[in-house]
């Protein structure tokens, strides 16, 4: 939206809520309800309210309007400072793209930032339209955590089946069309560790914060999106190693075939060297070259280079170099 409020939320605490507009928003906090306000920190109006009307301390909103971030959790007085990464699943986006989902945590209040649209919102929020309300900021924040890991699996395991044809694929394919597929294959897996090992990180973090809105549930919540991210990781693990071995077994491959033509090469000039001296020597333009006036000289020569070609293919061949 064009005033920089994605959503907002007013929750009762009893698993239900409702929608809630700029109007809304103080007074909501006001009144001692939990609220969840999503903003889009793309948009100058959602700025303000931030740094001018939010009540944040500065270097909350600072931190929630950061261009680049990674992965984290830090505690204020007042709240939490939640950074958390998203796989990119907008259209034609790479998934390793991955977002960035800024958060402040209060007990009260869940204000959440984003400067792209990230799907496992999305996906909260469809379930709040059909009456599916977390209940506090705990669970809304274990929502998205758990919400965020569950929209990796299929990411990871769609990169996991292209490792796997990437591997029947090494002996069969042209080798620099594997060479291009392996490197994009390595650059998605770099991309997509390089935000999930400080989210898994961030997550274990969060779980172990002693604040008195997470409950036992949430924490058990994020612990099992924490472990789930873990598994991730593994996985990309072993896809990288795999990736690897795929490569090693792409260079091995290229370099017996250059081995083998060079050996092909080096019987060929075994053969072909003899003969090119013989030709050198009666090259030369000097006096006394033997049959230099007979007619059947040429075909004489000719029958001696084949005779002396050939013998040297048989020698060759009894000596075993092919």
């Amino acid at each position: 939206p064009g005033d920089g409020l994605v959503c907002a939320y007013e929750l009762d605490g009893k698993g239900g809520g409702r929608p809630i507009g700029w109007a809304e928003v103080g007074g909501s906090h006001a009144r001692g309800a939990t609220t969840w306000i999503h903003l889009d920190g793309a948009v100058e109006n959602g700025r303000r309210w931030l740094r001018e009307e939010s009540g944040l301390p500065p270097l909350a909103s600072d931190a929630l309007l950061a261009e680049e971030t990674r992965p984290r959790v830090d505690r204020l007085p007042d709240g939490l400072i939640v950074v958390f990464r998203g796989v990119n699943l907008n259209p034609g986006a790479n998934p390793e793209d991955m977002v960035a989902l800024r958060l402040w945590v209060d007990g009260q209040r869940v204000i959440t930032v984003r400067r792209r649209r990230l799907m496992a919102i999305q996906d909260l929020r469809e379930r709040m339209a059909a009456g599916v309300f977390p209940s506090n900021a705990g669970s809304l924040l274990s929502a998205i955590g758990a919400q965020l890991a569950w929209r990796m699996e299929p990411v990871i395991a769609e990169l996991s089946e292209r490792v796997d044809e990437l591997e029947s694929e090494v002996i069969g394919s042209a080798a620099g069309e594997l060479r291009v597929k392996l490197a994009a294959l390595r650059r998605e897996i770099i991309g997509l560790r390089r935000y999930l090992a400080p989210q898994r990180d961030a997550m274990l973090r969060l779980q172990s914060e002693s604040v008195p809105w997470l409950h036992d549930q949430d924490r058990f919540e994020i612990r099992e999106a924490a472990d789930r991210t873990t598994r991730y990781l593994e996985e990309l693990d072993a896809a990288r190693e795999r990736v690897g071995v795929a490569h090693e077994e792409l260079i091995s491959r290229l370099s017996e075939q250059l081995n083998q033509r060079m050996y092909l090469l080096s019987i060929i000039a075994a053969i072909f060297l003899p003969l090119s001296l013989i030709t050198g020597l009666l090259g030369i333009n000097v006096g006394g070259m033997p049959g230099a006036t007979s007619d059947a000289a040429f075909m004489i020569v000719s029958v001696l280079l084949v005779a002396i070609g050939v013998g040297l293919a048989i020698v060759l061949r009894r000596l075993r170099f092919f």
